[in-house]
């Protein structure tokens, strides 16, 4: 009798340790390695080079030589050291990661809100303001900023004459002059432009939510806030986790909005973001040293305020 207690014991911890051995079997098996090769050395081969590019040309210095065929001399690291001591970068750096955070969190904060509004509306006006926003998001960024800088422009623009038609005084402002008011703009356009991608994202995660667990919750007496921020917000955190992230990379990096409407009238070192500014140290002054400098400053800043979610898939991985 009391052999087949340990018996059974023996079984369940030789099954046990069969299961446990199984899986790190599997992981020591080449085959999936193998399987991620090619993808592994395609995005080497479209991402590696250009960075590799971009290091090397950061440590040589770019002059009128250079442009008749002259190769460029090695500096070492003159342009970082030059980047670090000049005042006007970290300008532009504080800048961008102000209108950076800003951007990106108005842009949540509507985009949730759209998508919690697609939640609960009817069928119908929910495919049209899906297609709506659809058409939003797949508009040219150059067609849309050519309707934006009309509704903007200080001459003969609807929001001028909308607000001067309200009782306000705003016949020949000019939005894009003034810093404050330039990138109010440009925040507005930024939201505008990013708002579908955060709509449709999150409303993907909510349709994972149970409506069974919300009504209970409702029976037991959650209000809709605490149902919101108790069962919705844990249930899509990772979908929110990944889109704030993608927002954060993509309003630090913004250039074509930025530049269209410097284009349009307004002091460009008095609104110059990170993009803007590699252009202008590039394309416009030919220093392509110092722009290579700047552009893997820009990677290790947007690396640095993507860590938080790294360091937090790494956690997820682990347990």
């Amino acid at each position: 009798m009391s052999s087949t207690p340990s018996a059974g014991v023996a079984a369940m911890a030789s099954a046990a340790a069969g299961r446990s051995s199984r899986p790190a079997s599997r992981r020591r098996r080449p085959a999936p390695y193998l399987l991620l090769l090619p993808a592994v050395a395609v995005l080497v081969a479209a991402m590696g080079y250009p960075l590799v590019w971009q290091v090397i040309s950061s440590l040589q210095e770019f002059g009128l030589a250079q442009q008749f065929g002259q190769p460029a001399p090695f500096v070492g690291l003159d342009n970082y050291a030059r980047l670090v001591t000049d005042p006007y970068l970290w300008t532009v750096v504080l800048r961008s990661i102000a209108f950076c955070l800003v951007a990106a969190g108005a842009t949540m904060a509507v985009g949730v809100g759209v998508a919690l509004l697609m939640r609960v509306l009817p069928t119908a006006v929910r495919i049209v303001l899906q297609i709506s926003l659809l058409l939003a998001w797949a508009m040219p960024v150059v067609a849309s900023m050519t309707v934006w800088r009309w509704l903007f422009d200080w001459r003969r623009g609807v929001v001028n004459w909308l607000l001067t038609a309200a009782g306000l005084d705003f016949r020949g402002h000019n939005w894009l002059q003034e810093p404050l008011s330039f990138f109010a703009v440009a925040a507005i356009i930024v939201v505008w432009m990013s708002v579908p991608f955060v709509a449709f994202s999150v409303y993907a995660g909510l349709t994972q939510v149970s409506e069974e667990v919300l009504e209970a919750a409702q029976m037991d007496g959650a209000s809709p806030a605490q149902r919101f921020w108790g069962i919705v917000v844990p249930i899509i955190r990772p979908v929110l986790a990944i889109v704030l992230l993608l927002q954060i990379i993509w309003d630090l990096r913004v250039f074509t909005q930025i530049k269209l409407l410097q284009d349009a009238g307004s002091i460009a070192s008095e609104t110059n973001l990170l993009g803007t500014y590699i252009y202008q140290l590039g394309t416009g002054s030919s220093d392509f040293g110092t722009a290579s400098a700047v552009s893997i400053f820009v990677l290790v800043l947007t690396v640095a305020l993507s860590a938080f979610y790294v360091r937090g898939m790494l956690k997820e991985d682990e347990s």
